[in-house]
């Protein structure tokens, strides 16, 4: 295998984009040859490094005005264009509609396809045109990257069979990382404000621990996603007068500096894929309390009791009860801590790299012999 060609929407502050910007630059480091396909351009993108060669191939100026059916057909259309002008060793797509895409695209074509389930499948792969497109198009695949073992068990065993798990990596900027002396009395959470993050439970939940601790506070760190979740919390804070001590922060570029600046951190979404601010959190030491939400990854990678706190989803009166805990009890905040940092050995760069690599390579090699 010589190259390689990353399939998605787009390159913006998200963490499907976020992985395969990382991996793009990594493979082409190594020497190989990588394309990243996208269908547009956002304001705030992850950055390629030169020797990535970025190709748009969504809809173009004149066919905005056209159908949907159409435009479909057109995405597909630019997409199978891709392929035979720069035939690739392999594509990889990332993300629901791109995986369809990619499919389609190869169609016959010599080029393996491999998959990647970035979300809970359940409420994203079970409405009745995706159950069509999956039983029409997934058996074509050559393989699938999942990221948690509840997501690979929700497919059909031929898909499950060639596929692996493999949990996003955490930047090294998150590892290592010094905590002041002096930490401020403060909880912390950093994610793109959106509906399924749940965020307005974490500040409920938040009120009642400063009831208690009328000393502490709550920084949300994280972009607006327009689709009303700022507003909610807004709300919420100037409902409850509570803007002195609790901070909707915006997007940061020096989250490595901020996080550890706090105390506790939690998490409260409703689902999630691989949530990748948990993970930095844990990369920084910081002792956590999130979710058990599904597709399982808080599961993959906190063990509760013993490196953070798990909670039912949607359980207000257990993230406060656990946030007080590790307010509280310091030894045991300490000690979560510093079991969370170890999830560098799981999830450091190099590790989820070569975990890719290995298994490219064996998708590769295994179609050349057929």
């Amino acid at each position: 295998m010589k190259s390689i060609a990353f399939h998605l929407n787009c390159l913006c502050q998200g963490g499907a984009e976020r992985v395969v910007s990382n991996l793009a630059n990594r493979f082409a480091k190594e020497g190989y040859k990588v394309y990243v396909a996208t269908e547009w351009t956002d304001e705030n993108e992850f950055e390629l490094v030169p020797e990535v060669t970025r190709v748009h191939v969504g809809l173009r100026p004149e066919d905005e005005k056209k159908g949907r059916v159409t435009k479909f057909l057109l995405r597909v259309k630019y997409l199978k264009e891709f392929t035979r002008k720069y035939n690739p060793d392999i594509l990889v797509a990332f993300a629901h509609r791109a995986n369809y895409r990619a499919l389609m695209a190869a169609g016959n074509s010599d080029i393996p396809v491999v998959l990647s389930v970035r979300i809970n499948p359940i409420g994203y792969y079970d409405a009745f045109s995706d159950k069509i497109q999956i039983k029409w198009l997934f058996p074509k695949a050559a393989g699938c990257v999942f990221q948690t073992k509840e997501q690979r068990d929700f497919f059909k065993p031929y898909l499950q069979d060639n596929s692996r798990v493999i949990i996003n990596p955490i930047n090294p900027k998150y590892f290592g990382v010094t905590h002041p002396e002096n930490k401020e009395k403060c909880v912390m959470h950093h994610a793109r404000l959106v509906d399924f993050k749940n965020q307005p439970m974490l500040v409920r939940a938040f009120l009642k621990v400063h009831e208690k601790h009328p000393d502490y506070q709550l920084k949300i760190f994280g972009p607006d996603s327009q689709d009303g979740t700022k507003e909610i919390l807004e709300q919420l804070i100037v409902e409850n007068s509570a803007q002195d001590y609790i901070h909707l922060m915006g997007p940061c570029s020096e989250l490595e500096k901020e996080i550890p600046k706090g105390e506790v951190y939690a998490y409260s979404s409703d689902y999630e894929g691989m949530p990748n601010s948990l993970l930095e959190a844990m990369a920084m030491g910081m002792p956590v309390v999130s979710t058990d939400c599904p597709c399982g990854g808080p599961r993959a990678v906190i063990r509760d009791g013993e490196n953070g706190f798990l909670i039912p989803v949607g359980d207000e009166e257990a993230l406060t009860d656990r946030i007080l805990r590790l307010i509280e009890d310091k030894e045991l905040a300490s000690r979560f801590g510093e079991e969370a940092r170890k999830i560098e050995q799981v999830a450091g760069e190099d590790a989820i790299f070569y975990q890719w690599k290995e298994y490219l390579e064996s998708v590769y090699d295994n179609a050349t012999k057929k």
